[in-house]
C-alpha cells in the first residue's frame, strides 16, 4: 500500500478532524502550496483555497459547499460523488480533471479553463460558465439546466444524452461538438454557432436559435427544427426551413433560410 492509499484511508476514517487542523496549518502560511493533501474527504464546506496549487488532487465524497477554489490550480484532479454547491472556481485551471455523480450546483466557473475534462452524469444546474474555455471537454448524461454558458469555447465538447434545458448559450461555440440525445428544450443559442455539430436526436423544442450557425452542422432535421425558433440570421443546411416566434409562443413560419 503507497503511501497515498494510507493517507487516502486516514483522511476519510478522520473526516471533520483531519481537515480542522489541514485548515489550521494552511492559515499559517497563506502563500503555501498543499502538493501534500493529495486526497480530500469529509466536510470542507466555505474552505478558502483560492489560488492553491493542487495538481492531481482527490477529492472523494467531500463536501466543499461554498469553498473559494478562485483561479487555483487544478490541472489533472478527481472529483467523485463531492459536492460542491456554489463553490467559486473562476478563473480556475481544471483542464484534464475528472468529475463523476459529483454535484456543482450554482458553482461558478466563470473563465475557467475545462479544456478536457470529462465530467460524466454530474449536476451543474444553475452553473456559470460564462466565457469558459472547454474545448473537448465531455460532460456525457450531465445536468446543465439554467446554466449561463454565453460566450463559452465547447468545441470539440461531447454533450450526449446531457441536459442543456433553459440555459443561457448565446455566442457560444459548439463547433465539432457532439449532441447526440442531448435536451436543449427552452435553451437560449442567439448568435451560437454549431457548425459540424453532431445533432442528432437532439431536442430543440423552444430552443432560440436567432443568428445562430448551424449550416454544416451533422444529422439535423426538419422535425427538430419545427419545435425551435429561428430567424432570418439562422443559417441552416440547405433544404431545411426554420420558424420565427412571437411573444406569445406563435410561430410565423419562413422558408429557406438554408442554402
Amino acid at each position: 500500500m503507497t503511501w497515498a492509499h494510507r493517507l487516502t484511508i486516514t483522511l476519510a476514517a478522520a473526516g471533520l478532524m483531519l481537515f480542522g487542523a489541514a485548515g489550521a496549518v494552511m492559515a499559517q502560511d497563506e502563500r503555501a502550496d498543499v502538493p501534500r493533501l493529495v486526497s480530500f474527504g469529509g466536510d470542507c464546506r466555505n474552505c478558502g483555497l483560492a489560488g492553491r496549487r493542487l495538481i492531481g488532487a482527490k477529492f472523494i465524497g467531500a463536501d466543499f459547499a461554498g469553498a473559494s477554489l478562485a483561479g487555483a490550480d487544478l490541472r489533472g484532479a478527481n472529483f467523485i460523488g463531492s459536492t460542491f454547491t456554489g463553490a467559486d472556481l473562476t478563473k480556475a485551471d481544471v483542464r484534464g480533471a475528472s468529475m463523476l455523480a459529483g454535484n456543482f450546483l450554482l458553482a461558478n466557473f466563470s473563465g475557467a479553463k475545462l479544456a478536457g475534462l470529462e465530467a460524466h452524469a454530474t449536476v451543474f444546474i444553475n452553473a456559470n460558465f460564462n466565457h469558459v474555455t472547454a474545448t473537448c471537454i465531455d460532460l456525457s448524461a450531465s445536468n446543465l439546466s439554467r446554466v449561463d454558458g454565453r460566450d463559452a469555447n465547447f468545441q470539440r465538447g461531447t454533450f450526449t444524452r446531457a441536459i442543456l434545458v433553459s440555459g443561457r448559450f448565446q455566442g457560444a461555440s459548439f463547433q465539432n461538438a457532439k449532441l447526440e440525445g442531448a435536451n436543449l428544450a427552452d435553451g437560449d443559442f442567439t448568435g451560437a454557432d454549431f457548425r459540424d455539430a453532431d445533432m442528432a436526436g437532439a431536442m430543440l423544442d423552444g430552443a432560440t436559435l436567432a443568428g445562430a450557425d448551424l449550416q454544416s452542422a451533422r444529422n439535423l432535421t426538419q422535425r427538430q427544427l419545427d419545435g425551435a425558433c429561428a430567424d432570418a440570421r439562422t443559417r441552416l443546411p440547405g433544404g431545411l426551413n426554420g420558424h420565427a416566434c412571437n411573444g406569445h409562443g406563435r410561430r410565423r413560419d419562413f422558408g429557406g433560410f438554408g442554402d
